[in-house]
């Protein structure tokens, strides 16, 4: 028998019995479309993640107090030996590739302007901020270049700024920080959220004033950005001899944008692969749906096997007509799965623009395939089964 007549036939008799093929098939389009909405929101957050992390440019090096072996956002190292200092950063400003660098310190403090107050991030910083980190100022300016004694100036978020001060303009207005009056020189433009933290609800201050009020000895990191043609090796080589020099020893950790990237990257991936194979459970489902139907066809259908065999078709013959009509089951149920999974994917999408998702079609592919190697494998036996009846028996059966 030809292959397109064993494909007819095959599909002829899927929908012959529409009900059962629906409900068969079903489990499997359950499941893809599983898949390929978990895999979607998981790639969805994986690009957002990244994209959170690239946001404030690239060609960028971190510097934490304290020798550690993990990566954790700005903060999460607690050193027990010598901490970075300002100075500490005024020496790496200096060093060959480096175009800025922004010792950082980050607190929680309450501001006051006039009748209004509130809590809020307090970040020292110096006067590379917006071209290290990508950010502008869009009324009067950023922080002076860092002096010995720096003066009380600050910056607010484009939030902050609002909710102190309303439409008012807040440049050369006094405000409290903690128990320190400081004149706000500057608004930063829109930014944003960068993993929950709200980068318009802060204010900016000179690091040394952040340490004074936070009553810290050191920063809490060092970020530096260096040039695009610069090998980051030979920069990040630098950076460490020039500490050493410093300390007399590796008592920080150098951490590359490379290195979080990749490290993040790795993490989503497995994050990705695990919701697919959550997924994925369903597809079991189907396969045994299709056993348990493949195998009730095979005992309903023995006279016509029979029938077949005494007009003189072959045990190959018969195995094919089986085997196919699993795979017609399958390769339906997989594909009504992938057009199901992608609808809801790209409805999510313009109904909760907030939900980050992208169609990870490498997963989308693999579980139409898998769906087609569910139904082999669950159309082999009875497909055998089919195969090895004798002709004499099997119109006797009826």
């Amino acid at each position: 028998m030809r292959y397109a007549d064993l494909i007819s036939l095959s599909y002829r008799t899927v929908i012959s019995h529409k009900l059962r093929s629906a409900l068969t098939a079903l489990g499997l389009i359950i499941g893809i479309a599983a898949v390929v909405i978990l895999t979607s929101i998981g790639r969805g957050i994986h690009t957002f993640v990244l994209a959170e992390f690239t946001q404030f440019g690239t060609n960028l090096i971190a510097v934490f107090p304290g020798k550690t072996t993990t990566f954790g956002l700005s903060g999460a190292t607690i050193s027990t030996v010598r901490p970075l200092v300002i100075a500490d950063a005024d020496s790496l400003s200096k060093l060959e590739n480096i175009i800025a660098v922004v010792p950082v310190v980050q607190g929680n403090a309450r501001i006051e302007a006039g009748k209004k107050q509130r809590r809020t991030t307090v970040l020292g910083t110096g006067s590379a901020v917006p071209e290290l980190w990508k950010i502008k100022v869009v009324r009067g300016r950023f922080l002076p270049k860092e002096q010995s004694n720096p003066r009380a100036f600050a910056v607010l978020g484009n939030k902050l700024a609002t909710e102190l001060f309303g439409t008012a303009s807040p440049l050369g207005q006094r405000i409290r920080i903690g128990s320190d009056r400081y004149r706000v020189v500057g608004v930063m433009e829109k930014k944003g959220q960068m993993l929950g933290f709200d980068m318009d609800d802060t204010i900016y201050i000179p690091a040394a004033k952040a340490l004074e009020l936070f009553d810290r000895e050191g920063v809490m990191e060092i970020d530096l950005l260096y040039k695009s043609n610069a090998a980051v090796e030979s920069v990040q080589k630098a950076i460490k001899r020039n500490l050493i020099a410093r300390h007399g020893r590796e008592d920080f950790t150098i951490v590359t944008q490379n290195q979080m990237l990749k490290s993040m990257d790795s993490i989503l991936s497995i994050l990705t692969l695990a919701v697919a194979a959550l997924g994925g459970i369903s597809l079991l489902v189907g396969s045994v749906g299709i056993l348990t139907i493949m195998t009730i066809a095979v005992s309903e259908r023995i006279s016509e096997i029979g029938l077949l065999r005494a007009v003189g078709a072959e045990r190959r013959t018969i195995f094919q007509l089986f085997l196919c009509e699993a795979l017609a089951l399958s390769g339906t149920g997989g594909l009504c799965g992938v057009l199901l999974g992608i609808t809801v994917v790209k409805i999510l999408d313009a109904a909760l623009p907030a939900l980050p998702v992208e169609l990870a079609w490498g997963y989308i592919i693999a579980a139409f395939v898998v769906s087609l190697l569910i139904g082999i494998a669950a159309g082999v036996a009875p497909a055998m089964k089919a195969a090895r009846l004798e002709p004499l028996e099997a119109l006797r059966a009826e």
